[in-house]
């Protein structure tokens, strides 16, 4: 049997060898012990690149724009306004590569954009700085409600953050519900937990509001405003993003308490094996 892919997903040659009546038990262990290694390297290039992933995320997000805006906005290097400009770039660009790469435009993907982009506007338009406060607790506010309204449709947007073929079995799920007369109770398990991944939005608009009107106080176009933005957006992933995922994780595992509850599947049942899918 040949496996394309291993779990994991990634372009890594994976062939366990299958006993066969001549094959010596020295050559089985031998077998074993490659196919082991194999998984275990596998295993290891898919940390790797997920750290990769996220450092890139770090970088292009907030490590950078923060340098750019705290050291090089004054008038010996980039100045005000470039240094906005520049500095909003990295995100603005790390946003557009996401979506060519991955080939989907949805509503989440364009509105990160154009948040930022607003975020340039405000500053290069020199508006009150109540209004950054506001365009960023209006952007995870806007998720929250999208969430929350999309329970009265077919489409709950809770499919697409967490019960989605990318993560789950939802075919093996599904055919389990069937099976125990759960699919009423299942549908009353996701709007509860729509309820709490909008919670993590709503907490993210708090915080997100805070954060703003409590650094960013100097009028735009100014080096301290500058200053100030990029400080914001240093302390946007420990102060913001880290409750907000915390939230998230917790829907998360309310869900999936919820889905062994009702089906009986252990999680190794529900979590999808792209080598299963082979």
């Amino acid at each position: 049997m040949r496996c394309e892919q291993n779990a994991l997903s990634l372009k890594w040659p994976f062939y366990p060898i299958p006993p066969n009546k001549t094959q010596s038990p020295m050559n089985e262990s031998v077998n074993e012990r490659g196919a082991v290694t194999e998984a275990t390297t596998a295993t290891v290039k898919a940390k790797e690149h997920k750290a990769e992933n996220l450092l890139v995320n770090l970088l292009f997000n907030i490590i950078i724009p923060t340098l750019i805006l705290t050291k090089l906005s004054g008038d010996d290097y980039l100045g005000v306004t470039n240094g906005i400009l520049v500095a909003l770039a990295f995100p603005v660009a790390y946003g557009i590569r996401d979506v060519v790469r991955t080939q989907k435009v949805n509503l989440f993907s364009v509105l990160g954009i154009f948040s930022i982009i607003m975020t340039g506007g405000i500053s290069l338009l020199g508006l009150d700085p109540k209004y950054l406060a506001m365009k960023e607790a209006a952007v995870p506010t806007i998720f929250g409600l999208a969430t929350l309204v999309s329970i009265k449709t077919p489409y709950p947007l809770v499919k697409t953050f967490i019960y989605n073929d990318t993560i789950l079995d939802t075919g093996a799920i599904r055919q389990a519900l069937e099976r125990r007369s759960a699919t009423a109770r299942f549908e009353q398990l996701l709007k509860t937990a729509s309820w709490l991944v909008a919670s993590s939005f709503f907490l993210s608009a708090v915080l997100n509001y805070v954060l703003a009107i409590t650094i960013v106080t100097s009028q735009p176009g100014s080096v301290a405003y500058n200053e100030q933005l990029g400080t914001m957006t240093a302390l946007s992933f420990p102060v913001i993003a880290l409750p907000a995922t915390l939230v998230m994780m917790a829907s998360m595992f309310y869900l999936f308490r919820g889905i062994t509850r009702l089906t009986g599947l252990q999680l190794e049942e529900m979590i999808r094996h792209k080598a299963k899918d082979k």
